[in-house]
């Protein structure tokens, strides 16, 4: 591997076809303990040696510096010590990954990468009585491997939020309905800070909203709305206007879960529209090949109140 990386996606074609069959992708590696960890394949441009790092003045916690990526200067993470696993003493990790996700390209210091495994999005768990103050809080789900080790699978949108900090909602002008009914959303998302900041943002456009924290959950409670509409004998579309689902999510991805809202005829008229922060052509193509309405890379509010405002005021006139 010396002086040279490896491209982790020479099947991305194949992997495009993982749309729809609940199915993932992830890049093992560990930060100098125990622990496994992984992260979402599809996060990872590419995996090196640790390069020459620039120190940098008045960076934040778990930055080490800065280096130059094909004329591209990126900030460069020690993963052991954001998640405080690092000794004082500890070198810094001998392998980096490149990430994009959100529309930002970062490296990532890991002490090893191992290997890439495929999952069933039904064996990825969300992790149970976490708390804030430790490492976990970056956790968004547990797998587990053949022999029976447990991998925790990284939010990195909680890393890239609490290590840069969040950037502010801004004026966001509210819908101006017709009518007096009001507009009702339902999203699904497993990780806190996107949940948080879709709620900004909805609250902003003046509309109600519902949410699940994983697809399976989505899925079930919409078929309860849908079901209740039914016994009222009214169209779910009074009830409902539109519905914001997640790519990547705990046993039921935002792909399978739009495949079954797009082949449900009770949701007719419902558009669905994918908020991830898997920002790349492939991944919007594979949002189109399930039958999503748009798909919007996080995080910017105002990209995501303008995606929204057409699909709710044209079901606020109808």
């Amino acid at each position: 591997m010396e002086g040279a990386a490896i491209n982790l996606f020479d099947t991305v074609d194949a992997r495009t076809k993982l749309a729809g069959s609940n199915r993932m992708e992830i890049l093992l590696f560990s930060l100098g303990t125990s622990e496994i960890f992984g992260i979402n394949v599809f996060k990872v441009r590419e995996v090196s040696k640790t390069p020459f790092i620039t120190r940098a003045p008045n960076m934040p916690h778990g930055v080490e510096g800065l280096i130059s990526l094909r004329g591209n200067v990126i900030p460069v993470l020690s993963l052991g010590k954001i998640l405080g696993l690092s000794r004082p003493d500890q070198a810094l990790g001998a392998s980096m990954m490149v990430t994009e996700y959100s529309k930002r390209t970062l490296g990532f210091l890991v002490h090893e990468v191992d290997r890439i495994i495929r999952v069933e999005w039904d064996k990825v768990r969300q992790p149970e009585n976490m708390t804030l103050a430790s490492s976990q809080s970056y956790i968004t789900a547990i797998t587990e491997l053949d022999d029976g080790k447990l991998v925790s699978i990284l939010d990195v949108e909680t890393i890239l939020a609490q290590t840069f900090g969040e950037a502010p909602v801004g004026a966001i002008a509210p819908l101006q309905r017709d009518d007096e009914r009001d507009t009702n959303v339902f999203f699904a998302d497993d990780s806190m800070v996107a949940r948080k900041k879709i709620v900004e943002v909805l609250d902003k456009l003046g509309v109600r909203h519902k949410h699940a924290l994983n697809g399976q959950e989505a899925w079930t409670r919409l078929d309860a709305l849908a079901k209740h509409a039914e016994q009222r004998k009214r169209p779910l579309t009074e009830e409902l206007d539109l519905i914001l689902v997640d790519a990547e999510m705990p046993e039921m991805d935002g792909y399978v879960l739009t495949r079954h809202i797009k082949s449900d005829n009770r949701f007719d008229g419902i558009p669905v529209v994918m908020h991830s922060s898997l920002s790349s052509e492939a991944n919007r193509s594979m949002g189109k090949a399930v039958g999503v309405d748009a798909y919007v890379a996080k995080f910017d509010a105002e990209v995501l109140s303008e995606t929204l405002r057409p699909y709710l005021m044209k079901s606020n006139r109808d």
